[in-house]
Parts: C-alpha cells; sequence; structure tokens
C-alpha cells in the first residue's frame, strides 16, 4: 500500500519483500499471486471510501444532499488516488479488478438514487449527468489531466452541481 500510495503504479514481488523486509517467499506465503496482493488493496481502499461516503448527510433537501456528495468525495478521492491508479493499470488482466470497479460504481450510484428524487432517478439525462461529474473519473481528470489543486477542482464540481441542479429544477 505504502509504495503504491508513494506513486508506485505496479510494484513488484521483490519491491513488496523488500519494503515489508521479508523474503519473496514470505509474500507468496501471504498472497498467492499478485492478483491477491491488488485484491487485499482493494478491500483496504474500499473500507476507506465507504467510511467517508456512507456517513449520514446533514444536509436537510435533497440538493444540499447532493451537494455534500462533492464534499465528501473530495478527501475519499484524494486518499484512493494512487491506489485506483495502480488498480486502473491492472484491471485489464484482473477479474477481481474489473468487478471490484463495477461495485464501487454501482454503489456510487445507489447512493445518488438514494438522495434524488424520483424525478431524477428516472431521467436519464438528469441522472447520468450528475453521475457524472461526482464519479471518480471526473475527479481525476480535474486534478491530474487538468492540474487543478484540490481546492480549484472541488470548487468547479461543486459550481457545476449547482448548474445542473438549477438548470434542470427540482
Amino acid at each position: 500500500m505504502a509504495l503504491v500510495r508513494e506513486g508506485e503504479v505496479a510494484p513488484g514481488a521483490e519491491q513488496v519483500a523488500e519494503r515489508a523486509e521479508v523474503g519473496l517467499r514470505t509474500v507468496f506465503r501471504h498472497f498467492n499471486d499478485m492478483d491477491s496482493l491488488y485484491r487485499e488493496m482493494s478491500h483496504v481502499t474500499s473500507a476507506e471510501l465507504r467510511k467517508v461516503i456512507l456517513r449520514p448527510f446533514k444536509g436537510q433537501t435533497w440538493q444540499e444532499r447532493i451537494l455534500e456528495l462533492v464534499e465528501r468525495r473530495t478527501p475519499a478521492y484524494e486518499q484512493i488516488a494512487p491506489l485506483r491508479r495502480a488498480a486502473d493499470a491492472h484491471r485489464h488482466g484482473s477479474a477481481f479488478l474489473s468487478s471490484h470497479q463495477q461495485v464501487m460504481v454501482l454503489e456510487g450510484r445507489e447512493i445518488l438514487k438514494r438522495e434524488l428524487p424520483p424525478a431524477w432517478v428516472t431521467d436519464p439525462v438528469k441522472f447520468e449527468l450528475l453521475d457524472m461529474l461526482l464519479s471518480y473519473e471526473a475527479w481525476n481528470r480535474l486534478r491530474r489531466d487538468q492540474g487543478l489543486s484540490v481546492r480549484k477542482a472541488r470548487e468547479v464540481l461543486e459550481a457545476a452541481v449547482r448548474r445542473v441542479l438549477e438548470e434542470q429544477g427540482s
């Protein structure tokens, strides 16, 4: 986990053993292969993300709760970003990582569905637009590809979500 958080997207078993100050055999005694290591990392990442995202909302209205999702996801996405980049790099060769990604996307969508009024959930344009804006992929693009600071990326997402809520009406 530390290697990935430090930016090593694809640490090898040798690097893991060296960091853990154990022999290579010990690494493979705990993890049959690198995919089982990725599985463990995914479980840790999921637990960290759920702690932040599944807290009860403070907002009184559904609009306030939707904006609160931006606030909550900001630190969560920042925390999991290195782990997510590593998972993305290996997802093509790992059935587990692919299915785990789908589960995480579905969980985020369910939270959004739970907080939106039925008319927004059943409107594919409104729902998919908000889901995209609240996604890790949107966050990652703002932070990595567009080079925005955490504060600026959050401002952009909050402004975009507010605009969608205002333009689409309730």
